[in-house]
């Protein structure tokens, strides 16, 4: 394997360590989830041939949700779709009337990314590609950008909000073509969605319309399409912690949400928004609880109900629901592997540990939280990162020793501890019971 550069190995530890996922380097701690993640790139072939995808990427706490959702976002832009991705919370809502579903989008434009600006802000970029491409095109057929412009923008004009939305792109590009920064400038706030009054966006471009809480998801339809017409291959869209739906204490409030969830779905198998694909990460009881969750939507339960076929070992996965299947301990073990060697910066002669010491970490863990320890696997890679972290730092130290003092979270967050009889380093075969 190749060396792994000191800034990539930090930044993907910290993450590791931290429990929360990298933003870059998936690619060298990925194991398990073939099929799902093959499932996903049929989702994303059929978002660049001008169709759409929705599905809900349903797992426990701590069982890779993000990350896998980061994975498809970094495959998704290796195949020339543009990605958004945000965080829900109780500021960022799919339905609202008091600003959340305004700053969801613009939390979604904030991280807009491409290949070349995969950590996010590329909605300039997006723009200025769009306007680069008309000129192009303008010189090869001998026609005037204008001209150009106006024949490419006509098909937004279809949609809701699409004739503002082309009004918009036209500004930028006055904006590009007269040197006025400022105009440039402002169409890029209003699509990002930062204009907060009418008037304001009037003075400003001309148009009489903002981006808010009622067309939220109507915006997002218009972007796919544009990032299409800049020479993308599509939008994917990627929210996660939709369990903050399940917490709202209001039922009218997560009725109105979860309907929202209801349009997009029948948009997306409907096939009516073009280059758009919808990833929504949630928790079972998101789902499946009949009082606050999804399944409390008659309309949504019909649809996202389970294939009654899919029992006995077999699976389904072009449901629009896909579950995240659990890492073997095969797949745990790999796991720890490609840690280990990513803290050696892919150099296998500074390994910390041996082979050996990897599966007795396993059995420490099995031991101590039982099977839960590769269901959930952030709070074991962060034990085993820590783990690391002391052997660096304490070179002198047996590995042996320190496993019957491994602090591992549970999934409630408590940390359970040893109540080992010896003193010091228990022996693995000495770990017989613990407590909360």
């Amino acid at each position: 394997m190749t060396t792994i550069r000191a800034k990539d190995r930090d930044a993907l530890l910290q993450s590791l360590r931290a429990g929360v996922v990298p933003r870059a380097g998936q690619h060298l701690i990925q194991v398990g989830r073939v099929k799902e993640i093959e499932s996903l790139l049929k989702d994303i072939e059929r978002i660049g041939d001008s169709g759409s995808a929705f599905r809900l990427i349903i797992g426990e706490y701590g069982s890779g949700k993000t990350f896998f959702l980061n994975l498809v976002r970094m495959v998704a832009m290796e195949k020339k779709l543009v990605t958004a991705t945000a965080d829900l919370n109780p500021d960022r809502r799919l339905h609202a009337t008091g600003g959340q579903a305004r700053s969801l989008y613009a939390e979604l434009m904030r991280n807009l990314g491409t290949r070349m600006r995969p950590e996010g802000g590329a909605l300039g970029s997006v723009v200025e590609k769009f306007v680069s491409s008309v000129l192009q095109e303008a010189r090869d057929v001998g026609d005037t950008p204008e001209a150009i412009i106006h024949g490419k923008l006509a098909a937004l004009s279809e949609l809701v909000g699409g004739f503002d939305f082309a009004q918009v792109i036209a500004a930028y590009w006055r904006g590009h073509d007269t040197g006025q920064d400022v105009l440039k400038q402002d169409a890029v706030r209003w699509l990002r969605g930062e204009f907060t009054t009418k008037t304001d966006a009037r003075l400003a471009l001309g148009v009489r319309t903002i981006i808010d809480d009622d067309n939220f998801y109507d915006q997002m339809k218009l972007m796919a399409r544009f990032v299409r017409l800049a020479g993308y291959s599509g939008l994917l869209v990627c929210l996660d912690e939709l369990v903050n739906l399940y917490k709202l204490h209001s039922r009218q409030a997560r009725d109105s949400n979860y309907e929202q969830i209801l349009r997009i779905l029948n948009d997306s198998l409907q096939g009516s928004c073009e280059g758009l694909g919808i990833l929504l990460g949630g928790t079972p009881e998101f789902l499946m609880d009949t009082r606050r969750g999804l399944y409390s939507y008659s309309a949504l339960q019909s649809r996202l109900a389970e294939n009654t076929f899919a029992k006995d070992g077999l699976v389904d996965f072009s449901h629009p629901v896909l579950r995240l299947a659990t890492l073997s301990q095969e797949e745990l073990y790999v796991l720890l592997q490609k840690i280990r060697h990513v803290y050696a910066g892919g150099d296998s002669a500074h390994y910390l540990l041996p082979d050996e010491a990897l599966q007795a970490f396993m059995v420490h863990c099995l031991q101590r939280i039982g099977e839960a320890y590769f269901r959930t696997p952030r709070n074991t890679i962060t034990a085993f990162v820590n783990l690391l972290a002391v052997l660096e730092q304490n070179p002198a130290q047996d590995w042996r020793t320190l496993l019957g003092k491994v602090p591992v979270e549970a999934d409630n967050g408590a940390v359970l501890e040893s109540q080992t009889s010896g003193a010091g380093g228990a022996d693995d075969d000495e770990l017989a019971s613990f407590k909360l």
